[in-house]
């Protein structure tokens, strides 16, 4: 198919895939107003995170959300930041050097893969990420493959039933999208957080 303006010319499941925003969209991420606007302390309230978790921020970008989700895992616990960008990983190792947290470590991926190790992490997240996944299918495959038994893989969005939400119509997927996408894969639903302003958190766990 012919790309749209904003996305790839590749449809996944009844949707076209979303242009990345790239590396030099940097600046965007770490918005001032990012806190106010996106309520990231909900997200991590939602999150329930706990010390010693191991957990993989997939898409991680500059490191926004590594590093606050970094203190709520110690003690103990440890944050893969990934990444398929190396200009973003550059960005991402320099913000946590400054942060002084070494619990963060940040971890090149692919197109196609997190390259993480397997049955190790505890806790999957993808904030505004999955809808840019140019493979989605062979990404959840390699996040499925890190997850512990019982692990969970939650899905960040912005809502595509809100027609107020200020995001381009294919950065944004709607609930039933996501439960359509995550059904392939051994996934049960557990539950959706409503509660932030633009985006829906979508847990899934993965079975035992």
């Amino acid at each position: 198919m012919t790309a749209s303006a904003d996305g790839i010319g590749k449809r996944y499941m009844g949707r076209e895939i979303s242009a990345v925003m790239g590396w030099q969209g940097a600046a965007w991420l770490e918005r001032a107003e990012r806190d106010r606007e996106e309520r990231t302390d909900l997200l991590l309230a939602a999150l329930q995170l706990q010390a010693g978790m191991v957990v993989a921020d997939i898409g991680a970008g500059t490191g926004y959300l590594s590093r606050r989700m970094a203190q709520a895992v110690m003690p103990g616990g440890k944050v893969w930041a990934v990444d398929l960008q190396p200009e973003m990983i550059s960005l991402l190792q320099a913000g946590v050097k400054r942060s002084g947290l070494t619990q963060i470590e940040a971890r090149l991926g692919s197109v196609d893969d997190v390259r993480l190790p397997a049955s190790s992490v505890d806790l999957a997240i993808m904030v505004d990420v999955y809808h840019e996944l140019s493979y989605p299918y062979e990404i959840m495959a390699s996040i499925m493959k890190a997850l512990k038994p019982g692990g969970r893989i939650v899905f960040v969005e912005y809502k595509a039933e809100d027609p107020t939400v200020p995001i381009k119509p294919l950065h944004k997927m709607s609930e039933a999208q996501i439960k359509r996408e995550a059904a392939v894969f051994t996934l049960d639903w557990e539950r959706t957080v409503s509660t932030l302003p633009w985006q829906h958190v979508v847990v899934f766990r993965k079975r035992d």
